[in-house]
């Protein structure tokens, strides 16, 4: 085992490690968002070239391997305002849309082999506020639950496989797997328990009998709020959360993740200090951040979420740096 997997897989499993790692992440091409990489094979190759340029700069500890270009969940041809629940499909292994996603990790792992690869999935739930929009997607949840639960079950199925297949096929280490509470304060805990957790559930677990790790990234994009406890019993390996956007320490998010790794740290918006701050404050801020994680094991350094994208990767090294004196 390399010295990059050892040092990640002993922080997993909460045992002392000779450093700290650090880990930062970005949308690696413009069209991330909005891209279609199955009709236009240009943006999948966009993406590779961007992850190489980005290994080979930052010199990470570990890569978050993005799925810019792959944000929509395939709907078997149904524009987006005109879907409905029982259009979306449980897609197999074979579809373009998981082959290209496999593609991609298959070509950046070939940048440095020896570093560890999650591969970024996004939950079911998520995937479907993707295509229709928070307010339908909170009006399917109001208006035929029964009916969301068995649509997100198969979009778990297809996920599932994309999990699978990018662990398998792809050769990456595990998947990254993004959720998020659709509205913390009109829909609780039991209900997320019932409707949205078995699918996201599916996924992680699709990807362990693959022989992958995971992180859960529990997602404060964009200053949104989570009901951390929603998520505490989930099988991943390691849990990244919005440590600045839901005021939780790392003490505090151990207590509701005991045995579990924790990716967390900076707050991650245009301006903030990863992003704009001068040297001095990036590194007066992380060691603050191990000062309030003194004497835990299994922390690695980040940030709430994906960091804008003009993020200069030299940053990664100063917090690095920081958190790793001599």
């Amino acid at each position: 085992m390399s010295l990059a997997k050892t040092l990640l897989e002993r922080t997993f499993r909460l045992e002392p490690t000779s450093r700290v790692p650090v880990g930062f992440w970005m949308h690696l091409i413009p069209e991330a968002e909005t891209g279609d990489a199955v009709s236009d094979p240009s943006l999948a190759d966009a993406s590779v070239a961007a992850h190489r340029a980005f290994i080979r700069e930052a010199a990470p500890d570990f890569v978050k391997t993005m799925s810019d270009g792959f944000f929509f969940y395939p709907t078997g041809g149904v524009p987006p305002e005109r879907l409905e629940l029982p259009d979306l499909p449980a897609i197999r292994a074979s579809d373009p849309w998981i082959a290209g996603q496999v593609g991609v990790q298959a070509r950046v792992r070939e940048t440095d082999p020896s570093l560890p690869y999650f591969y970024n999935v996004f939950s079911p739930l998520t995937s479907l506020r993707f295509l229709v929009g928070r307010e339908r997607l909170l009006g399917f949840l109001r208006g035929d639950p029964q009916g969301l639960k068995a649509a997100l079950g198969r979009m778990g199925e297809g996920l599932s496989e994309l999990a699978s297949a990018v662990v398998r096929e792809g050769g990456a280490d595990g998947v990254y797997l993004s959720v998020q509470n659709p509205d913390r304060d009109a829909f609780g805990e039991d209900f997320y328990a019932e409707y949205a957790a078995p699918s996201e559930l599916a996924v992680l677990n699709a990807a362990r009998a693959s022989g992958g790790r995971s992180i859960l990234h529990v997602c404060g994009y964009s200053g949104v709020r989570n009901r951390l406890r929603d998520f505490a019993g989930y099988p991943a390996d390691a849990v990244s959360y919005a440590r600045a956007v839901e005021g939780v320490t790392f003490p505090e998010a151990r207590a509701v993740f005991p045995g579990k790794a924790l990716i967390a740290g900076f707050a991650n918006g245009p301006g903030s200090v990863i992003h704009r701050g001068a040297r001095a404050e990036v590194e007066a801020l992380a060691r603050e951040i191990m000062e309030e994680a003194a004497g835990m094991a299994g922390i690695v350094v980040g940030a709430d979420c994906t960091v804008p994208s003009d993020f200069a990767p030299e940053r990664i090294g100063w917090v690095r740096e920081a958190v790793n004196p001599a």
